[in-house]
């Protein structure tokens, strides 16, 4: 009797141990009943058949696929290592059991060879510079390549662009020579303005005289301010006038005898 009881009890603890399975908020469980998929089941207690039934269990979570460096020949020639991550989740337990053998590994390498068709269809520049474009273009086609499977692939990012040497050095020789072209422009720019602002100053001392007397003085101050040994003795400037007027003249005078000895001849 002792026996039949503990026999009783041990195939009641098998069959509980066997039956019962219990999933998480994040996990479904598609179970197959003779080879046949009933539904998806979960989260929570799911009590099986023993032997009839087995689970297939899934994760709902978001997965993040880092997706491998991968050899690239851009459509310009140039040879680069490209890396991404991928984005995805299981939408649909059952076809992600049912259509794909391991769909992990099927997403992986779909990643892969679509990441080198779109990288391989663009130019560097526009690899480097558009790299949100390209980032849309892979998601649209790996989203609508794993819809069979249940899944949906909600973000890729490229990841690392990897350049040869000498390309490196190329580009950081361009760059330097795009800077040295930008301020030469600037260093041009700044000498047209002052040339403007001065030929404005020039216009202005010639209309009012005084203002080159106001700038002299102005000028004096500054020379002033500063620790030096220099003594300045200001003197107006029109006082050197009879001294131009008078070397003005005689060229004058000759000027005015050598006309009237052409006009006597």
């Amino acid at each position: 009797m002792t026996i039949s009881l503990a026999f009783l009890l041990f195939l009641i603890v098998s069959f509980l141990i066997t039956a019962i399975r219990i999933l998480n908020e994040y996990e479904r469980g598609v179970i197959f009943r003779l080879g046949r998929v009933i539904k998806a089941k979960g989260p929570g207690l799911i009590i099986l058949i023993p032997i009839l039934d087995k689970i297939k269990k899934v994760d709902l979570r978001i997965i993040t696929l880092d997706v491998q460096p991968q050899d690239i020949i851009t459509r310009d020639n140039v040879s680069v290592k490209v890396s991404a991550v991928v984005y995805f989740r299981v939408l649909e337990p059952v076809k992600a059991v049912i259509e794909v053998e391991n769909f992990l590994f099927a997403t992986s390498q779909l990643a892969q060879t679509t990441l080198r068709s779109v990288c391989g269809q663009v130019e560097l520049d526009e690899l480097l510079s558009e790299r949100e474009k390209i980032n849309a273009q892979i998601q649209e086609i790996l989203d609508l390549d794993t819809e069979p499977w249940g899944i949906k692939v909600s973000k890729v990012e490229v990841k690392d662009i990897d350049l040869p040497d000498e390309m490196k050095r190329a580009m950081a020789k361009q760059a330097e020579a795009e800077r040295e072209r930008r301020s030469k422009i600037i260093n041009a720019e700044g000498e047209y303005q002052a040339a403007r602002k001065l030929a404005e100053a020039a216009e202005i001392i010639q209309k009012s005289p005084m203002a080159l007397q106001l700038r002299y003085l102005q000028t004096l101050r500054e020379v002033a301010t500063e620790n030096n040994s220099t003594t300045l003795f200001p003197i107006p400037i029109d006082l050197f006038k009879p001294f131009l007027d008078a070397y003005s003249r005689p060229k004058e005078g000759k000027t005015t005898s050598v006309s009237e000895i052409e006009t006597n001849e």
